[in-house]
């Protein structure tokens, strides 16, 4: 019997990209492939890259240098670019850096197979199609291993939005949603494999809408029939766009015991003039009334953001727009970046903020959102909460896991084993993190 080839994947980026990565072992899994920790010892080097990040495509490059030796010293080591930067630079990648041997955009990768023994034959492969066909159905039948208790599942990919900053409606194409009987098929041989939280996946993942025993099903009708999954505990959803909150997905919070109380619902700027800018399609004040009517369904929600700071033409008075917008809503938790241009995107084209004023903006509102965060995870003090238990900690006899408001948790001193769920007393609120003791 031959020995199996060694896999190793780097993965930039979204959640998204994670799952991608899982999907691409295990269509490679078929072809004899095992997963390495390193690549010092790989047959195949795939790096899963994403566009979101300022000169992603250079960072590339710059690790993809850093294969060179290992090239050298193994001629037969195959390299690959997968992922956002592969569907955006292609052709470029192969110019640039000759030591690639395959590129794949995130709509082909159940065709690693075949591209892998076009790789084998000597042959350079590239594939940044959109296909006809679902690249889920393709790999449905691949080699699974045993899973951690959670487990991310795209459930819809693409972006119809155009954000004025954003290259994703470029690189992952249209918004399309995957039928709810394969969803919830794929939910249950998650579950089967050792997983009790699923989040649901989508760069717009609200906006689904895919096809049901009765027509097309939304967000919220997706979620309450993986509710009815034996063995699922929990489920969580991102990324949200707020145009596509729907009503009943906002009862479905309040009403939905599987559905986990935390929302990530990006705003990405408290300006009216700016968001205009950035064709979000909404308003601060619709924003802040939707947050009214999602915790008046669920008053214990955490919500979480995403902003942009310094975006062409931002003043020092959009800027506090923002700043006032967040001292409102008090994010649990919130992602913040200063804008950086995406070339091809209408934003880069337009008169850019100074570096170093965007650099105080984004410092202040940083230091906003941490006390936010901390107050809301101080305020957990005393709570009882039922954690998820994942791994580990670094200490002896300590377990981490999250709670449901995603909290990170550890406990020491328990009989506790990876999977449980169990409430805990929480006692302290640490910079990250919180500790408690088992009830």
């Amino acid at each position: 019997m031959s020995e199996p080839k060694k896999l190793f994947i780097k993965t930039y980026g979204c959640q998204m990209n994670v799952y991608d990565s899982e999907r691409m072992s295990e269509a490679l899994g078929g072809q004899g492939y095992v997963e390495t920790k390193t690549p010092d010892d790989a047959d195949m080097i795939l790096l899963n890259t994403c566009h979101i990040r300022e000169k992603a495509a250079e960072k590339v490059y710059s690790e993809l240098g850093r294969f060179k030796g290992l090239k050298a010293e193994n001629p037969d080591l195959k390299i690959g670019v997968a992922g956002c930067v592969a569907q955006a630079e292609g052709e470029e990648i192969m110019r640039r850096q000759p030591l690639v041997d395959l590129v794949v955009g995130p709509q082909s990768y159940h065709r690693l197979p075949e591209m892998e023994a076009k790789t084998r034959a000597g042959e350079k492969a590239l594939d940044t199609d959109f296909p006809e066909e679902d690249k889920f159905e393709k790999l449905k039948n691949r080699p699974k291993a045993k899973r951690g208790p959670t487990a991310f599942l795209t459930v819809q990919e693409g972006c119809d939005k155009f954000c004025a900053f954003c290259v994703v409606p470029y690189t992952r194409g249209a918004e399309v949603s995957r039928p709810a009987d394969r969803i919830i098929r794929e939910a249950h041989d998650l579950v089967e494999r050792g997983v009790r939280e699923i989040t649901l996946l989508g760069q717009n993942v609200n906006a689904y809408h895919g096809a049901g025993p009765n027509g097309d099903m939304t967000l919220a009708g997706l979620i309450w029939e993986l509710n009815k999954v034996d063995g699922l505990e929990r489920i969580r959803f991102t990324t949200s766009h707020p145009n596509d909150m729907a009503d009943d997905l906002i009862e479905a919070h309040g009403t939905c015991d599987k559905l986990m109380p935390y929302l990530h619902l990006p705003v990405q700027s408290g300006s009216d003039r700016i968001l205009k800018r950035m064709n979000r399609s909404h308003t601060a004040e619709s924003y802040l009334r939707l947050i009214e009517r999602i915790r008046a369904a669920r008053p214990d929600i955490v919500m979480s953001g995403d902003f942009i700071v310094g975006f062409p033409e931002e003043t020092d008075e959009d800027f506090q727009a923002t700043m006032d917008l967040v001292e409102e809503v008090k994010y649990g938790y919130a992602y913040s970046f200063k804008y950086s241009t995406r070339p091809g995107t209408p934003a880069a084209e337009r008169a850019q903020v100074d570096p170093a004023a965007a650099d105080e903006r984004l410092q202040r509102l940083q230091a906003l959102i941490t006390r936010h965060q901390r107050e809301i995870q101080d305020g957990m003090v005393g709570r009882t909460v039922r954690v998820l238990f994942e791994k580990p900690g670094r200490q002896p006899g300590q377990m981490v896991g999250k709670s449901e408001y995603l909290h990170s948790v550890h406990v020491r001193g328990a009989e506790i084993a990876t999977g449980d769920l169990k409430k805990i007393r929480i006692t302290e609120s640490g910079a990250n993190s919180l500790a408690g003791e088992l009830l």
